[in-house]
């Protein structure tokens, strides 16, 4: 495929994506067939382009949340929480940072779906608008899914292409892996919280906790991460081995619920509730980039940065983390972080130094860029569906109370500290 040709399609699939998100799945499958006949790609490249490891970790993962939510685990855990507060505020705070703790285990939107009813009921009882609270609880799912392999889609994307496992996100090449960074980041942003709250003081009543009847979904919650620990340890393991125990967890969680209630309703309920769009979107994904590998614009960006930032590792470093917030902010994380994974990839090859820094870099900044715009992620758009829902219309200048300064946090606590113990 001509470079040109190739440079144009991947700019057109991206405006395309861009200017129309609800169709965005669409648009990257034409344009990966587009990919795939005009370079000329065969059956074993196709299917080699394809990381199906990432795939099943994802659907595996996101089969288990629905069990877990619908098990009312989550919502107990924040009755517990809300009954520890003191006032209003403290409790505002507690389920953000408790939203964010979560997420770092389950997708971003699963976590604002459980956690912003209780918000919600709060607010109402005790006669306060949710509209900033449901905002900070949604920035908090978002800034905490880069701790760990499986708190988000772009963390799997690294932590597959890295070759990392899930504790290398704890401790990685004998230095202080990437949860560490997000969860003072998350510190910080937490005491910001309570500074923007400080105002919220009324007492709450204490609620009826709420009753689970069934655990077993939440000790496979247990479990993804301690499999996922143990075959950190597992030396030259299948490929696809993590995404094998994601989906073999899924599976026997359906089955639990099929022998104990003798019906079909909760596993109809999970196959419904798998994103398959973000599968779908994901792999075609996979093969453009394999495309516009093949046709040598990788390459060309990666020197195009090379010419910007020079040989200069700190400042190849600023321009990677700042440039990836303020891209996130407007456009879709995953398809941005798995397009310049390669191109990070080959610039630290030219600069002929070791990735990392700059890996986590792209990490920290595409996940927290979502946080600055009402549209910059999904859990934010989830967030605001809820509140309009119930009759309340966000504006942005309400967003930006929270988000810009939560944002402008975490992101400086990131990028200082990842640079403290990658870069130096």
């Amino acid at each position: 495929m001509p470079f040109l040709a190739a440079v144009i399609l991947f700019a057109l699939t991206y405006i395309l994506l861009l200017v129309f998100p609800k169709y965005r799945v669409y648009i990257a499958l034409v344009s990966a067939i587009i990919f795939v006949f005009w370079s000329k790609m065969g059956v074993g490249e196709l299917i080699g382009a394809i990381d199906f490891n990432v795939l099943m970790m994802i659907a595996g993962t996101m089969g288990i949340v629905v069990l877990f939510i619908d098990s009312k685990m989550p919502q107990l855990l924040a009755d517990i929480l809300i009954s520890k507060a003191p006032n209003a505020k403290w409790a505002i705070v507690f389920l953000a940072f408790f939203a964010g703790v979560v997420s770092a285990f389950v997708d971003n939107v699963a976590t604002v779906l459980m956690v912003a009813p209780v918000a919600l009921a709060i607010s109402k009882k005790q006669n306060f608008s949710p509209v900033l609270p449901i905002i900070a609880i949604a920035v908090s799912s978002n800034l905490q899914g880069a701790a760990t392999l499986v708190g988000d889609t772009t963390s799997i994307l690294l932590g597959n292409y890295a070759n990392m496992d899930f504790l290398d996100f704890f401790v990685f090449k004998g230095r202080v892996g990437i949860f560490f960074v997000v969860e003072i980041g998350a510190l910080l942003a937490t005491l910001l919280l309570l500074f923007l709250f400080r105002k919220q003081t009324q007492k709450l009543e204490i609620q009826e906790r709420t009753i689970v009847t069934d655990y077993f979904p939440s000790v496979l919650m247990i479990l993804v991460v301690v499999l996922l620990i143990a075959a950190s340890f597992i030396p030259n393991k299948p490929a696809i081995t993590n995404g094998i125990i994601c989906m073999g967890l899924m599976i026997i969680g359906i089955i639990y619920n099929l022998i104990k209630t003798k019906n079909i309703k909760m596993f109809v309920k999970v196959l419904k509730e798998i994103d398959y769009f973000t599968l779908l979107l994901l792999a075609a994904l996979f093969v453009i980039i394999k495309g516009i590998s093949k046709a040598g614009v990788i390459d060309r960006l990666a020197k195009a940065f090379m010419n910007i930032g020079g040989n200069n590792l700190f400042v190849m470093y600023t321009i990677i983390i700042f440039m990836s917030v303020l891209l996130s902010a407007f456009i879709d994380n995953i398809p941005y972080v798995a397009t310049m994974l390669p191109v990070v990839k080959h610039i630290s090859l030219l600069m002929g130094g070791q990735p990392y820094v700059l890996y986590f870099g792209l990490l920290i900044g595409a996940t927290l860029g979502g946080n600055l715009t009402p549209i910059g992620a999904s859990a934010n758009i989830a967030g605001i569906g809820i509140l309009r829902k119930e009759g309340y219309e966000v504006k942005a200048k309400d967003f930006f109370k929270i988000g810009i300064p939560f944002s402008l946090t975490a992101v400086l606590a990131g990028y200082v500290l990842i640079w403290l113990f990658w870069g130096i």
